[in-house]
């Protein structure tokens, strides 16, 4: 019985659970929905904002709004060129700005929610190299990571196969899931995203990128100041579940030809 029930749940997954990549055609777990995880999203991002607290410095922040108000749009122009438009459904894009001056970090979390801390912007340098986190960040929403890794989290922590049948079973437990899952950063116990997502992320936002008028080059430049950081010593946060640095700066390179072809200065 047991043995059978397992089968039917394995069939289940494989049916009903499956979603698309849309950039890279990968198929990825999926047993929450995105209204639902949106939602929760929307709310987690309000709380960290309240909490800032927010850079008072008016040139940084506004050069964060303008990268990622770039970077949407070639989102967005991108998705509508695939016939994908429907997948940002509910995405209320925001870009902030925080201030801290020890956390080298920024993230995306679904729904196009965004946060940059200002102790990366001396290693992103100027609007390019914000490009090329923001776009690396951005890759993670629309190929919607967070939403897979919640899947998978509610599948070997509680075993259930859906969003509200793990809400009743456990909503701390679910809450707790949710926000390892997202990418916010170590203050909610963030887990690692796996380096294929990160190389995911890295490809589709070197097209992103390039699609928004930055450089896509800059890119593995960016890279490399990145791993300078680390001078041998424990990554910053930002790279401690990335490739290789060679792995990454190799593969960027190798995804250049393509990446170009959407570049427009």
């Amino acid at each position: 019985m047991i043995r059978k029930f397992a089968i039917l749940f394995i069939f289940f997954l494989a049916v009903y659970g499956c979603a698309t990549v849309a950039v890279t055609g990968r198929k990825q777990l999926s047993l929450v929905s995105s209204d639902e995880i949106n939602a929760m999203a929307a709310a987690q991002y309000r709380e960290v904002i309240a909490k800032g607290p927010l850079s008072t410095n008016k040139e940084q922040t506004q050069m964060i709004k303008t990268v990622g108000v770039r970077i949407q749009k070639a989102v967005e122009r991108y998705m509508d060129s695939k016939g994908a438009s429907a997948q940002l459904a509910g995405f209320k894009w925001e870009f902030n700005l925080i201030q801290d001056d020890k956390t080298v970090n920024a993230w995306c979390m679904p729904g196009g929610k965004v946060a940059f801390y200002t102790a990366i912007l001396p290693i992103c340098k100027d609007e390019a190299g914000i490009a090329v986190v923001m776009g690396h960040e951005v890759a993670h929403a629309i190929a919607n990571h967070g939403r897979e890794r919640m899947s998978q989290g509610l599948v070997q922590q509680i075993g259930l196969s859906t969003l509200g049948a793990a809400m009743g079973a456990d909503p701390g437990l679910t809450s707790q899931i949710f926000q390892q899952a997202v990418g916010m950063g170590s203050q909610v116990g963030m887990l690692s995203f796996s380096r294929n997502h990160e190389s995911e992320a890295d490809h589709i936002g070197l097209i992103f990128m390039s699609m928004a008028g930055y450089d896509p080059e800059q890119a593995p430049i960016f890279w490399e100041r990145m791993s300078a950081l680390s001078g041998g010593q424990k990554p910053p946060e930002f790279l401690s579940t990335h490739p290789a640095d060679e792995t990454r700066i190799s593969d960027l390179k190798g995804w250049m030809p393509e990446a170009l072809g959407y570049y427009k200065k």
